[in-house]
């Protein structure tokens, strides 16, 4: 985005974060970078802190767009999305359907599979039956994921059938349905969009057996490859396979999809998240300086989106 986008066209912006997921500490220091980012730029931005009365705070004074920076159930899934539209606020990002749809890793894959691209077979658990029968159909090892949840909470790689039952246990604190799917062995690489075009890949490196909460947020020893060392030809392969993957949901705006590589070289597509993280080990700035764009500007073109009227 240009630096010479007159940021008094945005109007008064509402930064909506935190949230009632269980991704709401990440979701507080997103919308707090972002924030500050938009102010720093002139933008009349300030913060809403969603809870139960976010209905009366987005009455209570003018606001001409919002910017999402809710991550998880009730920010990322269509909720806020759909209200926003009955409320007339053009907001960042994806709308309702895509939103819906990314959020859930099931009904993500059945669309993947069903326009033919690669993502893992898979699962859904309700039962201890169910665990007891994808054991059988899928064999180990395994990953068990809460499908409606973000920032991998809840998720736990298993090796046998007594850890598949005590991680559906587990993941059924965080959703009631569940997915299992089998375990790609292989690096995993990141990609994020902006607006239609794809950033730098990311090859993720981890001392963990998965990139997960901890080695997001919290690790210090977490690798982040950029270039992703990956040769032209497979590089080029692997920007396609994310862009036929966003286009497939729907997702608009921004979004980051995680891609696992396997040991004959083929890709597979893990999920799609429409609110990606901002916080100073969030994979979406990370991939935008490595195509030049600083955070400031990266906010103001996810913002300069709400610009345009939604197909």
């Amino acid at each position: 985005m240009s630096q010479s986008v007159n940021v008094q066209a945005f109007g008064r912006v509402a930064v909506l974060y935190g949230g009632h997921s269980a991704e709401r500490e990440v979701s507080l220091k997103s919308g707090a970078a972002v924030l500050a980012a938009l102010q720093q730029a002139g933008v009349d931005a300030f913060a809403i802190d969603v809870g139960a009365d976010v209905l009366m705070r987005l009455s209570e004074q003018p606001i001409d767009r919002a910017f999402i920076v809710l991550h998880g159930r009730g920010g990322e899934d269509g909720t806020v999305q759909g209200l926003l539209e009955c409320a007339g606020i053009p907001y960042t990002g994806s709308g309702v359907l895509a939103s819906a749809l990314a959020m859930d890793k099931l009904r993500t894959k059945q669309i993947w599979h069903s326009v033919g691209l690669p993502t893992p077979r898979h699962a859904a658990l309700v039962s201890a039956e169910d665990c007891h029968q994808a054991a059988t159909e899928l064999g180990f090892p395994l990953i068990v994921k809460p499908a409606s949840e973000g920032s991998s909470i809840g998720m736990a790689k298993v090796d046998d059938l007594p850890a598949l039952l005590a991680a559906w246990q587990e993941a059924c604190q965080f959703d009631p349905q569940v997915l299992v799917e089998q375990w790609i062995s292989g690096p995993e690489f990141t990609i994020a969009m902006l607006n239609g075009e794809v950033l730098p890949p990311i090859r993720l490196g981890t001392s963990h057996a998965f990139y997960d909460y901890d080695a997001k947020y919290l690790s210090t020893d977490t690798q982040y490859q950029i270039p992703c060392g990956l040769d032209a030809d497979k590089e080029a392969e692997l920007r396609e396979l994310t862009a036929r993957a966003c286009q497939t949901l729907g997702v608009t705006g921004w979004g980051r999809a995680d891609v696992m590589q396997d040991a004959q070289g083929d890709f597979w597509l893990l999920e799609v998240n429409t609110v990606p993280g901002m916080t100073d080990h969030s994979l979406v700035p990370m991939a935008a300086q490595a195509a030049g764009i600083d955070f400031t500007a990266l906010v103001l073109s996810i913002l300069a989106g709400t610009l345009q009227a939604r197909g």
